[in-house]
């Protein structure tokens, strides 16, 4: 049976029910279908801030000023000093889905600039009083254009240096239910400054204002070198950021990341100081933070999140930014090539942090030699030596190696004679000059048995010698574990596990990686897996859930770490068992070697479970403490 006539209503078995309208219903006018676009593009003022302010940056901008009224829902100025638009364009750049960024489907898969398809301005313009003016280069005349809830007027002239100015007043007048749910003033113009700090971050090369209600907030004044884009990140992240942070540099595979990383000892309660660049458009990213979580998981105190400024740069064909509204999110193609890239440098930079060293994580672009990494300081050797050091010989510390024990013994080994931390014999402490001490510098004394006090040419170390102890009994049993082979056991009764599809597929694909740890894994079904041999590490855990964690990262991410977290759990455990303990009473010789093998073991700034192992006190700090000087 047809519908009545506009199709708005039929009846089935007597009842009314919902049907599509018909096919001869006229389509939205240009005004409603501007406002729907809105909804997705802009949530709230800042909204506007992004898209005015990326339309100037792809002007080529080298300056932005931004004048916000009542936290932008009176008034929204973005002035640049940008190429600007023909006169003849004008109309043309507030038309819905016009643009000059893009011409073919070959420029969408290859976009290199922010703003790529054309609806921001109409957008915006549909719910607010709009207004354009521009210069355009080599023009005498500016031209202004208004636009009011949709209806535009004609083109006149106007005074205007080269660029743009864009005016955006009462958003959302038109759209009295959008206007209602914008927040407090102070919480709208919060939202603008942190969207302008990510922009600047992304540009260091132009400069940026920010004024509220007719009074200067930030400046943030152009980069030109190194130095000052450390110092605009400092003035966005921090002032304490620089010194508490390492620098990055590396490519690979057609990648190249390069930024910040802040140390674990300087993580934050919140993840609200994590920027992560792709080609220039800050991104949220699933993958992204899957790599940087995995890449800190063995130095981060649980339930901290790091602090990062961070810039990934491939070719633009080899991600796609046309997957969300507000173009937050991408999608790589080779989504497994970048996830192991981003783990593997930031992990390698994370691992080259010891105590006492500070330095930057360069590395140069290679052809086809595997990646060296180092830090620009010079890398602390295997084995320190300093002037005057103290002789090899070594004295056990009588720690605890049933732990070491039952882990060699799970590799068929016996316990190697560097498993247990050994120290020099005793020998006088010796005078060095200033400058020549070792980073950590010389033992002093011991505090209630649990902290070493030791002098260095910067004023006081404290050291917790547990903590130190256990990082470096942990490093060496993961050492040991890389070199040599894991020893897996066949279970009496194969284990079935359901999982999804997804999951199945994931386990017979990667099969062969999964063999190389000692899980031998088979699907039994579309969604079944069955569990035959496990590492002997595993006995006595969860097998079922510890296969679908694997599984599930594999499906989502391509590559799984859960199998080495999870040995690594064990080997920290027993490092922790083995490792000296608080109420210990150590010689000065004794200290002086933790000493020596914390400078030359990898992260050793931090212990198994993220707390820090040492701290500095300066001179001038010691001075400030007892005021000294004043």
């Amino acid at each position: 049976m047809a519908p009545p006539s506009g199709g708005a209503f039929t009846f089935v078995g007597g009842r009314q029910a919902l049907s599509f309208t018909d096919a001869c219903d006229p389509p939205l006018p240009p005004e409603l279908i501007n406002q729907i676009a809105a909804g997705e593009v802009i949530e709230r003022p800042s909204s506007v801030v992004k898209e005015l302010v990326e339309n100037s940056l792809d002007a080529g901008a080298t300056r932005v000023e931004v004048d916000i009224e009542q936290g932008g829902a009176r008034l929204i100025r973005v002035r640049d000093d940008g190429c600007g638009i023909v006169p003849d364009e004008l109309q043309l750049a507030v038309a819905s889905h016009a643009t000059s960024k893009i011409g073919s489907f070959d420029d969408l898969e290859h976009v290199a600039s922010m703003g790529f398809r054309g609806e921001a301005l109409a957008s915006v313009s549909s719910v607010a009083r709009f207004a354009l003016t521009s210069r355009a280069q080599g023009q005498e005349t500016a031209f202004r254009i208004e636009v009011d809830g949709g209806k535009m007027q004609a083109a006149r002239p106007a005074q205007h240096p080269q660029g743009s100015s864009v005016e955006v007043r009462d958003l959302f007048y038109n759209v009295p239910a959008r206007r209602k749910f914008l927040r407090a003033e102070r919480t709208e113009f919060a939202h603008i400054d942190d969207l302008l700090k990510s922009l600047a971050l992304a540009r260091g090369s132009v400069e940026f204002r920010l004024s509220h209600n007719g009074k200067p907030v930030r400046i943030l004044k152009a980069a030109r070198d190194e130095s000052a884009a450390l110092q605009r990140v400092a003035e966005v992240l921090g002032e304490d950021f620089p010194a508490q942070s390492l620098r990055v540099d590396h490519a690979a595979a057609g990648l190249h990341l390069s930024g910040w990383v802040g140390l674990p000892t300087a993580s934050r309660s919140q993840a609200d100081s994590q920027y992560f660049y792709v080609n220039g458009r800050l991104v949220r990213d699933r993958v992204v933070a899957h790599a940087v979580r995995q890449a800190y998981a063995d130095v981060l105190f649980h339930g901290r999140h790091p602090a990062f400024v961070l810039y990934l740069e491939l070719d633009p064909a080899g991600v796609d930014v046309n997957v969300h509204p507000a173009k937050h999110e991408v999608r790589f193609r080779e989504q497994r090539l970048v996830h192991d890239f981003l783990f593997r440098t930031l992990h390698e930079a994370l691992a080259q942090t010891r105590a006492g060293q500070l330095g930057a994580f360069v590395q140069e672009p290679l052809a086809a030699t595997p990646p060296a990494y180092a830090f620009a300081s010079a890398p602390a050797p295997s084995t320190p030596s300093w002037p005057n050091a103290f002789s090899q010989s070594r004295l056990s510390l009588g720690v605890r190696d049933e732990p070491l024990a039952d882990y060699a013994a799970l590799l068929g080994e016996t316990v190697p004679p560097s498993a247990s931390l050994a120290f020099a014999a005793n020998t006088p402490m010796p005078e060095a000059a200033d400058g020549e001490a070792p980073p950590l510098g010389f033992a002093i004394a011991q505090l209630k048995s649990i902290y070493i006090l030791a002098e260095n040419a910067h004023g006081l170390v404290l050291v917790d010698m547990h903590a130190a102890h256990e990082r470096i009994t942990y490093e060496k049993l993961k050492t040991g574990r890389a070199c040599s082979n894991l020893r897996s056991q066949l279970l009496l009764v194969p284990l079935n596990v359901s999982v999804s599809a997804k999951e199945a597929a994931a386990a017979e694909e990667h099969a062969d990686a999964l063999a190389d740890w000692g899980l031998e894994l088979s699907r039994s079904g579309p969604s079944g897996v069955v569990v035959r041999r496990i590492p002997a590490l595993l006995e006595g855990a969860d097998v079922a859930q510890l296969c679908r964690d694997v599984l599930g990262e594999l499906a989502q991410h391509g590559s799984s770490r859960r199998l080495q977290e999870f040995e690594n759990e064990l080997l920290a455990t027993m490092a922790c068992h083995g490792s000296v303990r608080a109420g210990r009473r150590l010689t000065v010789p004794e200290m002086n070697a933790l000493l020596r093998e914390m400078e030359a073991t990898e992260r050793s700034g931090q212990c198994n479970h993220g707390r820090p192992t040492w701290t500095q006190l300066s001179l001038p700090e010691l001075d400030r403490l007892f005021l000294r000087g004043r």
